[in-house]
C-alpha cells in the first residue's frame, strides 16, 4: 500500500501543477517572478522587425536580458530552443520617455512608481526618465534625490532614470549641485516659469548659464520649461471680472506663443556657450513639450545651425488636440504650455516628419480629480498636466498615419533619439549587445479608451485621451528580456531597474 502511495503522489502533484499552470495562463512565470516567460536564452520571430538599418523579416536572439544575434529569416539551432512567434505583428525597441511626472515620493496619491510604470509596461515603454518636481519634496540636492531612489527601489515595472532640479538654490553652489550629479542623475532640469510647486522655483538665464558650466564637466543635458510671463498674464489678472474661466479660448489667451519665443530668445544668450570650443562644450540644452511651431521653432532652428548643442521635443497631446476641439469646461485638456489651434498642429507635424522637432515625450502629468477637475471647469484653477504614459504608442500612430509616419521615424522619435539624450548607450534599439527592450505591438488592431479598458495610471478618468478610439494596441513587452506584459496580464513582481549616471 506504501509503495502504491508514493507511485501515485507524483503523479497527483504533476497533475495539479498543469492545473495550475493552465489557470495562470498559457506561459509559466519565471522563478523569481520577473517575467511571464520562463526562459532567459529564446528567439522572438516576426515579419516586420525595425532594426537600425531597415525593416527586416526575421528573428532577435536574447539571452540573460540582452540582444545577441539580430538575424534575417530564422533557423533554429536545436529543437529545444524557446522561439516566439509574432507573425505580423511589429518588433521595435521599448519606447523610452524622458518626461514623466510619476510624484513619487510624497504625491503617490497623484500617482506613484508601481501605477506608474506599470502603465508604461502595458504602453510599451521600457524605460522613463522621472521629472525632478510634483514628488515632495523636489529632488534638487543629493538627499532629496536619496529620497527618490528609495521610494522607487523594488516598486518599478520598468527601467527608471532620473533628472535632478536646477533651482536657485543650487544654481550658484557648485558642491551642492555637484553632490546631485555625483548621486547619479542623467542630467538637470529647470522652469523659466513659476512651475506651481512651492520647492521648485524658476530660473532665469544667469542660473542656466551657471548650470550648464557644470553640466559640461559631465557632459550631461540640460532640459527647460521655456516660458516667460509677460504683461498678458498682468492683463488678464486685472481683467479677471470680464473674462468666462470656463473657456479655453481664455486659458489659451493667458499663455500666448510670445510666452515660449521670449523663453527661447533668452535661451539662446547663453546656448553659444555649448559650441565647440565654448566654455560650456560638453554641455547640452534640451527645450520640453514645444507647442509653439511658428517663430519658437524658428528660433531653434537657427541656433541648431550655428552649432549650438541645443534639442527640442514636442508631445503627443500637441500632435493630437485642437484648441477648436476642446470643450468649455474641460479641464482634462488643461496643460503649460497650452494646446494650440488646429493650424500649429499642423505645423508641428510638419516639423516632426522633416525632423526639425527631435523626439516625442509625454509629459505624463497626472493629478487627483479634484484638482483636475476643480471649480467645475475653471481653466485658470485647475491643474495643468496630461496623463497619457500608457497610451503613447497607439496615439503617434493613429494619428500619424495620415501623414505617412514610417515605422523607422516612429522609432527615432520614441526609442533612439531620447536614449541619447539621456546617455543610455544600451537603450534605444534592436542590435546586437542591446538592452532585451522590445515592444510588440499590432497596427491594425482598434480599441476604445473608455470605462472598460484596463489603464493602470491611478486616475484614468481625467485622463484626456479617455473616450478616444486609437490604432495599434500593445501585445507585448520585454524589458531586458523579461516579459512583463502581454495580453493585459503584467509580471507579478516588479523587477524594473534603476538607472544612474556613471560617474
Amino acid at each position: 500500500m506504501d509503495d502504491l502511495k508514493w507511485r501515485v503522489l507524483p503523479v497527483l502533484v504533476l497533475l495539479l501543477s498543469s492545473l495550475m499552470f493552465y489557470l495562470m495562463g498559457s506561459q509559466k512565470p519565471s522563478e523569481n517572478g520577473c517575467s511571464l516567460l520562463g526562459d532567459s536564452h529564446f528567439w522572438i520571430v516576426s515579419n516586420n522587425i525595425v532594426t537600425p538599418k531597415r525593416v527586416i523579416s526575421g528573428s532577435v536572439e536574447i539571452k540573460g536580458g540582452i540582444i545577441v544575434s539580430v538575424l534575417e529569416g530564422y533557423k533554429a539551432r536545436n529543437k529545444n530552443q524557446k522561439v516566439i512567434d509574432y507573425g505580423d505583428s511589429i518588433v521595435i525597441p521599448g519606447l523610452v520617455d524622458v518626461h514623466v511626472h510619476l510624484d513619487d515620493p510624497g504625491r503617490e496619491e497623484w500617482e506613484g512608481f508601481p501605477s506608474g510604470t506599470r502603465a508604461a509596461a502595458a504602453g510599451g515603454l521600457t524605460t522613463l526618465i522621472d521629472m525632478p518636481l510634483n514628488s515632495h519634496p523636489s529632488t534638487v540636492s543629493a538627499e532629496t534625490f536619496e529620497l527618490k531612489l528609495k521610494a522607487a527601489s523594488k516598486r518599478i515595472f520598468v527601467d527608471v532614470g532620473f533628472w535632478g532640479g536646477l533651482v536657485p538654490e543650487n544654481a550658484f553652489n557648485s558642491s551642492m549641485l555637484e553632490g546631485l550629479l555625483n548621486a547619479g542623475v542623467l542630467g538637470l532640469k529647470s522652469f523659466m516659469c513659476p512651475s506651481g510647486i512651492n520647492d521648485f522655483p524658476m530660473t532665469t538665464a544667469n542660473h542656466i548659464k551657471e548650470g550648464l558650466l557644470t553640466l559640461a564637466k559631465y557632459k550631461r543635458p540640460l532640459l527647460v520649461h521655456a516660458e516667460i510671463q509677460s504683461e498678458d498674464k498682468d492683463l488678464l489678472d486685472a481683467n479677471h471680472d470680464k473674462v468666462d474661466p470656463r473657456s479655453y479660448s481664455t486659458y489659451l489667451k493667458s499663455r500666448p506663443s510670445s510666452w515660449e519665443e521670449a523663453a527661447i530668445k533668452e535661451l539662446l544668450t547663453v546656448t553659444n556657450n555649448t559650441r565647440i570650443g565654448g566654455p560650456a562644450a560638453g554641455a547640452h540644452l534640451h527645450v520640453v513639450h514645444l507647442s509653439d511651431a511658428s517663430s519658437s521653432l524658428d528660433l531653434i532652428k537657427k541656433a541648431k545651425s550655428n552649432g549650438d548643442s541645443i534639442s527640442v521635443e514636442t508631445c503627443t497631446h500637441y500632435l493630437a488636440f485642437s484648441a477648436e476641439e476642446i470643450q468649455d469646461g474641460d479641464t482634462r485638456f488643461k496643460c503649460a504650455p497650452p494646446i494650440r489651434d488646429a493650424a500649429n498642429r499642423e505645423s508641428l507635424w510638419e516639423a516632426l516628419m522633416n525632423g526639425d522637432i527631435d523626439m516625442l515625450s509625454s509629459d505624463h502629468s497626472p493629478t487627483v480629480p479634484e484638482l483636475k477637475l476643480l471649480h467645475e471647469g475653471n481653466f485658470l484653477k485647475a491643474w495643468g498636466g496630461i496623463s497619457s504614459l500608457q497610451f503613447v504608442l497607439p496615439v503617434t500612430w493613429t494619428y500619424g498615419r495620415k501623414y505617412g509616419v514610417a515605422l523607422e521615424q516612429l522609432v527615432s522619435w520614441w526609442s533612439e533619439t531620447p536614449a541619447k539624450l539621456a546617455g543610455l548607450d544600451l537603450k534605444g534599439s534592436i542590435a546586437v549587445g542591446k538592452h532585451a527592450d522590445l515592444v510588440v505591438w499590432d497596427p491594425e488592431k482598434e480599441f476604445d479608451l473608455d470605462e472598460d479598458y484596463p489603464v493602470h495610471t491611478k486616475h484614468p478618468s481625467i485622463s484626456a485621451y479617455m473616450g478616444s478610439r486609437l490604432s495599434g494596441k500593445v501585445m507585448a513587452t520585454f524589458l531586458r528580456g523579461n516579459l512583463v506584459y502581454e495580453d493585459g496580464k503584467h509580471a507579478p513582481v516588479a523587477c524594473g531597474n534603476l538607472i544612474l549616471a556613471e560617474i
